[in-house]
């Protein structure tokens, strides 16, 4: 891993929790990543960012790089990258544009499909059509179009009682439309991106859930990570080469991670990319710093490596 030497000086400002469905996700990546910061050798200024205020606090404490750890609407999705574009704050992660289309998962597909990269049949729906009626033949899932961690998210299978009738009850969540995506069974996997680089190949086994649903991402022992995949090894080297190219397709900067359905239960395997990441959590249990120790980079070399690809203009 190549980094440039951090001046003693450099003061790192950590935004973190936010007001997303994504929130306490947020500050435990943000906790995670100052204290990780401040072992590098940085000083570290920890921010909560609350919507009325965020600009001042920036004003106020002219960090010499931002560290985005915001997860959800507003931090992952270009907004908070705006705010840092116009204050000429350098920052990580990915830029407006590429962060703003990798949010919206019916968007990203247009440009994964122009990419020749390989996507589930998916349409947006109507949420009151999604909730009375079956968009598309079960199984298939029912996601919020711009929402990350599996908030929201539903499986409609084909001994369901019904379509998603919850739906309606999360409207703050999905908005008036949801995205029906046909079901991919098979394997859970994921590969991380960091800078022109694709990490290895993670195969997740959901320990409390039958899918890899939000407590099993984020609760200790919900899920088990197998490092490296155990799949065909042409399988794993498509996974690479996936998320890297989804990557560059978006145009994204720093740290992404993209997500697989492998279904193996058909002739020659069905590789399935569902999305990628520009905010991956960064906490005990996450998977981007797992995949970077693998690849023999600490925990503190992630966070420095990532401080220091830090720009504005991304």
């Amino acid at each position: 891993m190549n980094t440039r030497r951090i001046p003693q000086d450099t003061t790192v400002a950590v935004l973190m929790g936010g007001w997303s469905a994504e929130r306490d996700v947020s500050l435990a990546s943000g906790e995670a990543c100052a204290g990780a910061l401040r072992r590098a050798g940085f000083n570290v200024v920890p921010v909560d960012v609350k919507r009325d205020r965020i600009v001042s606090i920036l004003q106020d404490l002219k960090p010499d790089v931002a560290f985005n750890a915001l997860h959800g609407k507003w931090g992952e999705d270009g907004c908070c990258a705006a705010i840092l574009e116009t204050l000429q704050i350098p920052y990580t992660h990915s830029g407006v544009l590429a962060s703003s289309l990798a949010m919206h998962k019916e968007k990203s597909k247009i440009i994964f499909r122009e990419a020749g990269l390989p996507v589930a049949e998916s349409k947006l729906v109507d949420i009151e059509t999604v909730a009375t009626q079956h968009p598309m033949p079960p199984p298939y899932v029912v996601k919020p179009v711009a929402e990350g961690s599996s908030v929201g998210v539903h499986i409609v299978l084909s001994t369901s009682n019904g379509p998603a009738a919850m739906v309606l009850e999360q409207r703050a969540i999905f908005g008036d439309q949801a995205m029906v995506e046909r079901f991919i069974p098979g394997k859970e996997l994921t590969c991380a991106v960091m800078g022109d680089v694709a990490l290895g190949v993670i195969d997740i086994v959901s320990k409390s859930s039958t899918w890899y649903d939000y407590n099993s991402k984020y609760a200790p022992g919900g899920s088990q990570h197998i490092l490296p995949a155990e799949i065909p090894k042409d399988i794993y080297r498509k996974c690479q080469q996936y998320a890297l190219k989804a990557h560059q397709a978006l145009g994204c900067r720093g740290i992404s991670r993209a997500d697989f359905r492998y279904n193996d239960t058909v002739k020659d395997g069905e590789l399935i990319l569902l999305e990628v990441n520009t905010q991956p959590g960064m906490t005990g249990t996450s998977l981007v710093p797992e995949l970077a120790a693998h690849a023999g980079h600490s925990f503190e070399d992630l966070v420095a490596w990532m401080v220091n690809d830090a720009s504005f203009d991304r």
